[in-house]
């Protein structure tokens, strides 16, 4: 009878000690997977740092080039209001004055 207990405890002792390597190798597992859950964490916050800071390039590019482009157009079209008045400016004299003195 001895012999079966201390067989069973044998036992006992054997499925312990499995169930201690068991929940071990679970807490390791679970180690592993934050650490991979982190590193694939942190990857994705750079790549979306990244895209966002080369869309972020791109639009102040496209506004620099919109901001020259209106800046062109406004020089234009000053020098095409310039010119009109030096070709122009004694005829819109005339007129405002034929205006105001016709009452």
């Amino acid at each position: 009878m001895d012999t079966v207990i201390n067989r069973l405890s044998d036992i006992e002792k054997a499925a312990v000690s499995v169930m201690d390597g068991a929940s071990e190798r679970k807490k390791q597992m679970a180690r592993e997977m934050e650490e991979k859950t982190a590193a694939f964490d942190a990857q994705l916050e750079k790549e979306n740092q990244d895209r966002i800071s080369q869309i972020r390039s791109k639009m102040e590019e496209e506004l620099q080039q919109e901001l020259r482009q209106q800046s062109e157009d406004a020089k234009a079209t000053m020098k095409r209001l310039e010119a009109t008045y030096e070709n122009r400016h004694e005829e819109y004299a005339q007129a405002l004055f034929k205006n105001m003195i016709k009452e």
